[in-house]
């Protein structure tokens, strides 16, 4: 079993090139991925996706990569119309108010838009060569992540799969009281009505079949054990489950709903509460099983 949530961050240096990636996975019905990297790194945007994604069949995977390189060159250039018209117009100013003197380089060069600094557009394919390797160590350590947290998933969810089954057991052994019960139930009804005539025990017996059809939960008991019995199966065999135990539990749910409603003892509405707060705390664990 692995969680879909996750997190994992991987950094390199070399060449004067460096590069980090950060990887953030997130609850999702369906596989997304969202890339955010420089724009001049887009040519390889297939690339990282592919990277990110493989292995991943459910889930919002977010990657953040950050890269610099301390020896791109940096070219600055000087705009001339734009400083002779800084100067005109302090000279201007200057001649208006009868001030002498005008404006020095050092003054103009710090005017907006004079001096303009570019620094040329980074080589993608040499980041290249240093985010894989990166991307690769970060995607491997968030898999690593992903599998931790779907092992103490995987736990937490068969704890409540065991209490359902417990309790399950329960109800399983009030079934011979309850149809018990009910048979004695039906013969007092049928003497308080028989005034001293002898019982008709078929009849007795046709009605508490007839009862014990309404009533009884021995079916769902079995159907819900097969559920269980197919859900532990699942787990065991298939390590994206998240799916199909979504699946079962909806079917288990409509299980003991029935028993729930079916059902006239006190011990087994007791148990029926109990599978139904375990098998909640059980789908809330599998909204992150991927």
């Amino acid at each position: 079993m692995r969680s879909m949530t996750g997190f994992a961050w991987a950094e390199r240096s070399q060449n004067g090139i460096a590069v980090s990636v950060e990887i953030k996975g997130l609850n999702s019905r369906y596989l997304e991925a969202q890339i955010f990297c420089p724009p001049w790194l887009s040519r390889h945007d297939a690339k990282i996706r592919r990277i990110v994604c493989e292995g991943c069949s459910r889930g919002k995977i977010e990657a953040q990569i950050r890269a610099r390189d301390a020896g791109s060159p940096f070219a600055l250039s000087v705009n001339e119309a734009a400083a002779a018209a800084y100067l005109k117009a302090i000279e201007s100013i200057g001649l208006a108010l009868g001030i002498e003197g005008s404006a020095r380089a050092l003054d103009l060069a710090k005017m907006p838009g004079v001096i303009q600094g570019e620094k040329a557009e980074p080589d993608a394919d040499a980041f290249w060569a240093a985010l894989e390797p990166t991307l690769h160590e970060a995607k491997k350590a968030f898999d690593r992540e992903r599998e931790r947290e779907g092992a103490h998933t995987e736990l937490d969810v068969l704890a409540q799969i065991s209490r359902i089954e417990e309790a399950l057991g329960v109800a399983r052994g009030q079934a011979p009281a309850l149809e018990a019960a009910v048979a004695e139930s039906i013969r007092a009804r049928f003497a308080e009505l028989s005034l001293g005539v002898a019982i008709d025990e078929s009849r007795v017996l046709a009605e508490v079949a007839s009862y014990l059809v309404r009533h009884t939960v021995s079916e769902e008991i079995s159907r819900l054990e097969a559920h269980l019995g197919e859900f532990r199966a699942e787990t065991a065999r298939n390590k994206r489950p998240g799916k199909k135990l979504d699946f079962l539990c909806q079917e288990i749910l409509r299980e003991i709903n029935t028993i729930g409603s079916k059902s006239a003892v006190a011990e087994v509405s007791r148990a029926v509460v109990d599978m139904k707060e375990a098998l909640e705390n059980a789908r809330e664990q599998l909204r992150n099983v991927e």
